[in-house]
């Protein structure tokens, strides 16, 4: 694996909008792309707070199906604490889903892939890598 995504593009990509983001993913291997199982918990109470519930749930299925869930380690949970305590020492913290999607990511040497680049960028101080498949 390769790069792990980001909720928002996984909501992205299910929605097809913005067009870049399905022409990035087209660009991979569904063998390189993951998502982390906090991003998997993110999408799910989305859906469970839907209007659609069984709709969006189908969506979420349909576009996991060839995309590896990868599970919250020991490893992760050891990157999640240097991440968190770094960023609180600089003063720059970012939501805690975030510092646990970064530390997953940082934890497999994983390209995290989002379009939250601002929050993300503090963290690639911290040697994670980033990219937002939202632009060419």
């Amino acid at each position: 694996m390769k790069y792990m995504l980001d909720t928002n593009i996984c909501i992205y990509a299910i929605k097809h909008k913005p067009p870049e983001v399905i022409k990035n993913f087209l660009k991979h291997n569904p063998e390189d792309i993951c998502v982390s199982s906090i991003t998997y918990g993110e999408l799910m109470h989305g859906v469970e707070k839907s209007q659609a519930v069984e709709r969006n749930r189908a969506a979420i299925t349909l576009f996991l199906s060839s995309i590896s869930i990868l599970p919250f380690d020991n490893y992760a949970a050891e990157e999640y604490g240097k991440v968190r305590a770094e960023l609180e020492r600089k003063g720059t913290p970012i939501g805690p889903m975030d510092m646990l999607i970064a530390g997953h990511a940082r934890s497999e040497r994983l390209i995290l892939v989002t379009n939250n680049t601002r929050e993300f960028f503090r963290v690639e101080d911290l040697d994670l890598e980033v990219e937002d498949w939202t632009k060419e």
